[in-house]
């Protein structure tokens, strides 16, 4: 895996000079649906065939311990958007979120959209001048008051349905069409290459938040044969074809948004930034026999979406800003997706909301110097559910993360992150008085933004414990009746 890596790195140009900085660039946010921190080249993956994105970390600056703010997707958005660890706004879990009634704890519910009176990144860029685009998942409310258009984006084009032709469509938005058998992020980079052209003249911020690679799993058959095959010569079981498939689909939406760029002259004035809404997937949560196939292989990392584990969290983060960022470079600083909002309106030269408390950091200082380190002295989560896991919360204070579980038992893990990746060794019995300080810390931080905590559960019935049941529809969920091999374009 380390040799994947530096390889990549190699392939870098040493700058010879630096250039101007645009005082006020575009800003391109590429924000891809449950990848994986190893699910690409540049981090190590050998199987999926992932050539523009390796080659935008070759061009600019990786990061290796980058955060999602949440461990499954509405966590993770609305932190982006505001700025804020989403436990002060609610937004805990999933939209509409996850119900498992019989056990140990009753967990709170989740804020159902993000408020209208959040400031957003985009409403923050608009005071800057900026045009702003929003295109794909949103996932951060429902009603037509909470659509990305009434939270400061002048161009928002928010496409439901799943990836295959034919199956996703833009509510609302009738002359919003893909073209006949078009996968759905090759409609999203049409969008998004639609946008940057008519807006090549002025300052623009443009998220484009795909829904690949989230299950139902599905890809284009032509893709999916290539991974089929590779499986069978290299014996691999892991990651699943269609969704190395789906992957590659996402490579090539990168790919044409680079080239966009590059055709439109706005290399040198445009920051492209890659990364996940939250860590990778081994299996769906409410697995059960022959239900669903294995999605992904999360090694070295422990655990998966729905979970504290770095598997849950972890996700990979490419920066490339040729005036300010020097390509094949590398970042170690741990970082979180609530810094985005901060570091967006530094790029733009702008100014944060005035009356809405900002946890997150301006990250140009690391653009700059990768090796330098923020002043922050953690970084937080709560993820009061249960899903992959059992509800819980974490800190990461530099080397050390903690992981204190909500569901009664007093359970609390304690990792040395920096030599022990994958989480094997729990030293919360070795270091009792490091593990009783973040422990500490991390229930100030609880108490300082208002977090919401699970309560015992009165209705606790340990032979139904393991039941999931949909808020939505207040009856269990049907995994029995899951397909067990995703489709291609060929089973429509």
């Amino acid at each position: 895996m380390l040799s994947r890596i530096l390889g990549w790195l190699i392939l870098a140009s040493p700058v010879v000079a630096p250039l101007a900085a645009a005082p006020q660039p575009n800003i391109v946010f590429i924000f891809i649906d449950d990848l994986g921190w190893g699910d690409v080249g540049c981090y190590g993956n050998d199987f999926i065939d992932t050539p523009r994105i390796d080659q935008l970390a070759a061009e600019g600056l990786r990061f290796t311990d980058f955060y999602a703010a949440g461990t499954v997707c509405s966590p993770t958005r609305c932190a982006v958007q505001s700025g804020q660890n989403q436990a002060r706004i609610g937004i805990t879990d999933f939209i509409s979120g996850h119900w498992r009634p019989f056990e140990k704890v009753i967990t709170p519910r989740p804020t159902m959209a993000l408020p209208q009176d959040i400031v957003t990144i985009a409403e923050s860029l608009k005071q800057a001048n900026y045009r702003t685009a929003y295109i794909g998942k949103w996932h951060l409310g429902n009603g037509p008051q909470f659509h990305p258009s009434q939270q400061g984006y002048d161009f928002a084009a928010v496409i439901n349905g799943p990836h295959l032709p034919g199956q996703f469509r833009v509510p609302g938005q009738p002359e919003l069409k893909p073209a006949p058998n078009q996968y759905r992020t090759d409609f999203e980079a049409d969008l998004s290459i639609r946008f940057i052209r008519e807006n090549k003249n002025k300052p623009f911020f443009l998220m484009l938040s795909p829904y690949a690679v989230h299950i139902p799993l599905a890809a284009m058959s032509g893709k999916v044969e290539k991974y089929r095959e590779k499986a069978k010569t290299t014996n691999r079981s892991l990651p699943h074809p269609v969704y190395a498939a789906m992957i590659e689909h996402c490579d090539d939406m990168v790919g044409r948004i680079v080239d966009a760029i590059d055709e439109e002259g706005l290399t040198d004035r445009t920051v492209i930034l890659f990364t996940s809404d939250n860590g990778g997937l081994f299996r769906r949560y409410d697995y059960q026999a022959a239900a669903d196939d294995e999605v992904s292989d999360l090694a070295p990392l422990r655990g998966e979406k729905g979970n504290l584990y770095e598997g849950g969290i972890r996700v990979p983060l490419i920066v490339k800003y040729p005036p300010m960022v020097k390509p094949g470079t590398v970042s170690h600083e741990p970082t979180i997706s609530y810094d985005f909002h901060p570091t967006f309106v530094s790029l733009a030269e702008g100014s944060l909301p005035a009356n809405q408390t900002i946890d997150g950091v301006d990250l140009v200082p690391l653009f700059k110097h990768p090796s330098s380190r923020l002043s922050r002295p953690a970084i937080h989560w709560h993820y009061p559910h249960y899903h992959h896991g059992r509800p819980a919360s974490a800190i990461r204070a530099r080397e050390w993360k903690l992981i204190e579980y909500l569901d009664g038992s007093g359970d609390i893990e304690l990792y040395q992150i920096r030599k022990d990746i994958g989480e094997s060794n729990n030293l919360a019995t070795q270091r009792p008085a490091r593990s009783k300080a973040l422990q500490s810390q991390l229930a100030q931080w609880r108490r300082d933004v208002i977090a919401a905590m699970p309560i015992p559960n009165p209705g606790y019935d340990s032979q139904r414990a393991h039941e999931w049941w949909s808020p939505r529809t207040g009856s269990p969920v049907p995994s029995h009746n899951r397909k067990r091999f995703p489709p291609t374009e060929k089973d429509l």
